[in-house]
């Protein structure tokens, strides 16, 4: 059986415009991080959205062999999680309860070994300290890392996160990459991530695609995608690659190419 997620002619977006027009992806993998790259518009989120079936879309979307168009959404709900860039509004349940929603909706039940589960996923988040407050309480990072906790609880076979930094301050979105790919590794599940800072995604991921426009421009490991030449056709900069000190790649942007190569 094949593992990983393909995609194969995979269109998405609104009943009178399509965002996401004929994508092809041959593989994604399995315990590897794979991050979403592009500007503004181009279809990051519409394609997470189709992903998890909140979208219509149309085409073939093969996880582990088996296709997941075809499948009832309650089935597809089971195997994959999405957490959105905006949670909903704050209901009045703890912090803990709602995790233990989240546990049971992926077919859990609740009991001391799945208590524990969640208070050691709590720890490792750094907000074992939250678990008896109410999520109307909480601040948008805290709220973030409560989804992302609601989220791998129900351990999912794909996990897409759109933009799930956002909200966190710098030693939060280390912390909390850290552990997605730690995660990742240890469930052997395959995780796509929108993220807007390209240093993250080549400090951070294993792959990466590129969009722009919703078609794809590139798919590789992250030095293979993000390049002086990318930059300038997605982002409309010129941009540079150095390595620090301690050999990490990192993006140097000196300024925006000419109108006409945009």
């Amino acid at each position: 059986m094949e593992q990983g997620l393909r995609l194969r002619h995979l269109s998405a977006g609104y009943p009178k415009r399509k965002v996401i027009e004929d994508l092809n992806v041959p593989h994604l993998p399995r315990g590897k991080i794979t991050v979403l790259l592009g500007p503004n518009g181009c279809g990051k989120s519409t394609l997470l959205r189709a992903l998890a079936g909140l979208s219509k879309g149309q085409g073939e979307l093969w996880l582990n062999g088996e296709e997941l168009m075809t499948q009832p959404f309650a089935r597809r709900a089971q195997r994959v999680v999405y957490l959105p860039q905006t949670l909903p509004a704050g209901v009045h349940l703890h912090v803990l309860e709602s995790i233990i929603v989240a546990q049971r909706a992926s077919g859990g039940l609740h009991s001391a070994s799945g208590e524990a589960e969640i208070m050691h996923l709590l720890v490792q988040l750094g907000i074992a300290h939250l678990a008896m407050r109410y999520l109307d309480q909480l601040s948008g990072g805290q709220k973030q890392l409560v989804g992302l906790a609601q989220s791998l609880i129900r351990r999912p076979e794909l996990l897409l996160l759109d933009e799930p930094l956002s909200a966190l301050d710098l030693n939060y979105q280390f912390h909390v990459m850290d552990l997605v790919r730690r995660e990742t590794q240890l469930r052997d599940i395959v995780t796509v991530v929108v993220v807007h800072d390209i240093n993250i995604a080549l400090r951070h991921a294993d792959h990466a695609l590129m969009l722009k426009d919703g078609k794809l421009l590139a798919d590789g490991a992250p030095s293979q995608v993000i390049t002086p030449d990318t930059l300038a056709q997605v982002y409309g900069v010129r941009g540079r690659i150095e390595h620090c000190s301690q050999g990490m790649p990192q993006v140097m942007i000196d300024g925006l190419v000419a109108e006409s190569l945009i």
